[in-house]
């Protein structure tokens, strides 16, 4: 007897090793859903929205490299699931959505619900299409996968809802023959790249996510060119730790001294992996080389002098084949002066953090100082919660961090050592992707560690699947910086002069919240107890909410201070006093 449309996608997704599907069960997806349930290695997740069920299936195929599902229902479902799928797309996850549909007499009619999936995920997906007929199966469903796999995106088949219980004519198992290649640039790019190298004087090397899995590559041709390594933040994960001796730490807004200067104090960049965005962050008037896996990639950040199309792995091993310069500490070796003046800039600046981070830190002169400006109600430092969390967090935790402030303080003060790893809404910038994150990587791993870094605006906006953690019994730590604002829009308000305005949230107690919802829940209010607060939260099982009210008023300082910044920050301080005196509002 031929399978049904539904058990040919269902049978497909088991076979490919999916091993759980996110989504809101719904009409048109009923058929399919029914199938999951009678599969004993596939488990339905039902999520309380859909852009949770996208997130959650995007953070799973980031931490494995493989296909993430999830499905949304007809109609407004589908619209749902489109915030958590864009992410997926920026983030180059090759995630799968199966879309329900109106019946396929109705398509056009303007029925009930209806709306054009095909149209509604155009600029999202690399793949989109309706099922027509169960004979278009399975190779629809094969070209869907290999589309979302092959080119890193998003994937999206529609399945109008008389069509899932449908038998095929000519049924047969999907076949995916998935073997990504292994690409390469030409040999003469690569032998005009390393005469370039072995020319310069001063090397820094910018890298990113793409190079992680060529780690010790790239560790050994730092090594070649003396040359410190700036992070991006997706990077950090595979390349932080004492394991690195060139790192200096992350550029950009969220970044620090050392690495600006190691940018601009270098006169050739060495790009590896990376579609780091912010133009403004790259110094001018130097050459630069580029490798990436996509041509579209190369120069469209900043002028490019040689690019590299190819494997990041690959590159790296030819061009330290075709290198010149010998090893370290070998006649003629590079000088390391560059080198060390970064990694020295970057362990003063770390000791000048660690010092900030200190819960004590208040109680000094400098602190005391410090706190009548900016830290009158003596909440909690940020900065020191997430110093708290580095030390006792484990070292092959998950960690996932909600845009903004959270993910200032994750990338200043926790390090991705040993096995960690990351996951962000780094390229959309999407509110509310942390805790639906690390809901997708606690249940790919019930026994590994998943701690996310909630803002309070991200947890508040999907708050509903605070349930799903409940109900599957899943043990996320989710460490709320509760400073009843959105911090980084209360910034980027006060550095161009306006006062704030809009950001203040009316905050409930959100640990009282978790407990309603049957979630262990810890609120701190005084720095004193933040340690222990925080090695109770990790040391109890199941799904725990850490509500830390942290200081609204700190500033995370960019790593190269403008002074047209500096001012807008002073007048906006100004407006806000005559704001409150003038109406008793204030903060």
């Amino acid at each position: 007897m031929s399978r049904t449309v539904a058990r040919v996608i269902v049978d497909a997704l088991s076979e490919l090793g999916v091993r759980q599907v996110f989504g809101v069960v719904g009409d048109a997806l009923n058929p399919v859903t029914d199938a999951i349930r009678e599969t004993e290695n596939l488990e339905w997740v039902g999520c309380r929205h859909e852009e949770a069920a996208a997130f959650a299936a995007s953070a799973q195929s980031q931490l494995t490299g493989t296909l993430g599902v999830c499905m949304g229902t007809v109609g407004p479902g589908s619209v749902h699931l489109l915030n958590g799928l864009y992410d997926a797309a920026k983030s180059h996850a090759p995630v799968l959505a199966i879309a329900g549909q109106v019946p396929l007499a109705e398509l056009g009619s303007d029925y009930f619900q209806e709306v054009d999936n095909d149209a509604l995920f155009s600029d999202v997906a690399v793949f989109r299409a309706t099922i027509t007929s169960p004979d278009q199966l399975p190779q629809m469903l094969e070209t869907a996968v290999r589309t979302a796999l092959g080119r890193k995106g998003v994937a999206v088949l529609t399945v109008p809802g008389d069509l899932g219980e449908r038998e095929l004519t000519a049924d047969r198992p999907a076949r995916f023959s998935l073997n990504p290649p292994l690409s390469r640039p030409d040999d003469e790019a690569v032998r005009h790249a390393a005469e370039l190298l072995d020319g310069s004087e001063r090397i820094t090397m910018l890298v990113g996510q793409g190079a992680r899995a060529a780690r010790a590559d790239v560790l050994a041709l730092a090594d070649r060119l003396a040359a410190p390594m700036v992070l991006t933040l997706k990077a950090k994960a595979g390349f932080e730790g004492d394991t690195n001796p060139f790192q200096v730490g992350q550029t950009g807004l969220i970044g620090n001294p050392a690495a600006a200067s190691a940018l601009q104090d270098a006169d050739t960049l060495l790009l590896l992996g990376t579609d780091f965005p912010y133009r403004d962050w790259y110094p001018e008037g130097r050459k630069v080389i580029q490798v990436d896996t996509e041509a579209t990639h190369i120069g469209r950040r900043v002028p490019v002098d040689i690019g590299l199309v190819g494997d990041t792995g690959a590159t790296v091993r030819d061009l330290l084949e075709r290198l010149d310069t010998p090893p370290a500490g070998s006649d003629g070796a590079r000088d390391r002066s560059h080198l060390e003046k970064a990694r020295k800039r970057f362990d003063q600046w770390r000791a000048g953090q660690a010092r900030l981070a200190d819960p004590g830190h208040d109680k000094g002169v400098v602190g005391r100082i410090r706190s009548a400006l900016d830290n009158r109600s003596h909440d909690i430092r940020p900065e020191a919660l997430a110093a708290v969390v580095d030390r006792v967090a484990a070292d092959d935790a998950v960690f996932t961090s909600d845009t903004g402030m959270a993910t200032v303080w994750l990338s200043r003060f926790v390090e991705m050592r040993g096995e960690r790893r990351l996951i962000g809404s780094y390229n959309l910038g999407s509110m509310a992707n942390a805790m639906p994150q690390a809901l997708g990587a606690q249940i790919l791993d019930r026994e590994r560690q998943v701690v996310a870094f909630c803002g309070d605006g991200g947890l508040s906006m999907l708050l509903g699947d605070l349930m799903t953690l409940k109900t599957y019994r899943l043990p996320v730590k989710l460490v709320v910086f509760d400073n009843r604002r959105l911090g980084m829009v209360k910034l980027e308000q006060e550095q161009v002069g306006l006062p704030e305005f809009g950001t203040v949230l009316d905050n409930p107690d959100f640990a009282a919240v978790a407990e309603a919802m049957g979630i262990t829940g810890i609120r701190v209010t005084d720095p004193g107890d933040l340690d222990a607060a925080v090695r109770r939260a990790f040391s109890t099982s199941g799904p725990v909410l850490l509500d830390v009210l942290t200081n609204p008023d700190e500033i995370a300082v960019p790593a190269k201070p403008t002074v047209e910044q500096g001012w807008g920050f002073a007048v906006a301080k100004v407006k806000e006093v005559v704001r409150s005196h003038g109406d008793g509002g204030g903060h």
